[in-house]
């Protein structure tokens, strides 16, 4: 079972974030004298790293030490809106701790910036169950490029078609689709439609076993 590994997405994955990040940005924009709808939100902010949103709202390319600013400014405001409120995705922790009971190896993937995934691993205390642990700075291209996980299933020492990744965006499906990867799509954000075709979906973590996860890495075809 050590040649096997499921990946996770943070937000809309692990946690249902996207909520607190739109009341971040709300007050991001609002200070910029913009006020994206929650339907453009949902077009252009779930899923999506913030170098496309900052310069898809802004109307103009964000760079450089900018982006860096403005990037710090809203995920402050995120961290500060979240921190009393982290809450699981029902069911998550008992799965992941079920997957490490039946030897899986197990890492976690996000285009969110290093600072929100270490406050939700310290509130949430998965930290140590994963093997593989990336954030936006550790990679050059984000999703839909495949980067992000094809390094997961490195660091893990696990050969991209043995690895399942939890994601809720079309951007993140598609990048596991794109590493080679198999995917369960997690209805949080999206629904099945507005996803790229996924191999299994879930709205939660209650009613999935691990027999589940070994059934879809026994098929022989991809979405």
């Amino acid at each position: 079972m050590s040649q096997q590994a499921v990946i996770f997405d943070m937000d809309g994955v692990i946690c249902h974030t996207n909520p607190f990040h739109s009341k971040a940005f709300q007050v991001f924009f609002a200070k910029r004298n913009l006020n994206p709808t929650e339907d453009e939100y949902a077009k252009h902010m779930y899923g999506k790293s913030n170098k496309y949103i900052f310069s898809h709202f802004l109307g103009r390319e964000i760079v450089g030490d900018e982006f860096v600013a403005l990037e710090d400014e809203k995920e402050g405001l995120f961290r500060e809106i979240y921190k009393e409120a982290i809450t699981p995705i029902s069911g998550f922790l008992p799965f992941l701790k079920s997957l490490k009971e039946l030897g899986f190896k197990t890492g976690v993937a996000t285009s969110a910036p290093f600072a929100n995934l270490e406050l939700i691993m310290g509130r949430l205390g998965f930290e140590s169950k994963m093997e593989s642990i990336l954030a936006s700075e550790n990679v050059k291209r984000h999703k839909p490029d495949p980067e992000v996980y094809l390094t997961s299933a490195s660091n893990l020492g696990v050969s991209p078609s043995q690895c399942i990744v939890f994601e809720d965006s079309y951007s993140g499906v598609s990048a596991a689709l794109n590493a080679g990867m198999r995917v369960v799509g997690v209805l949080s954000s999206h629904t099945k439609e507005e996803l790229p075709p996924c191999n299994y979906y879930i709205e939660n973590y209650v009613n999935i076993e691990v027999s589940i996860v070994q059934e879809i890495l026994r098929e022989k075809t991809f979405p």
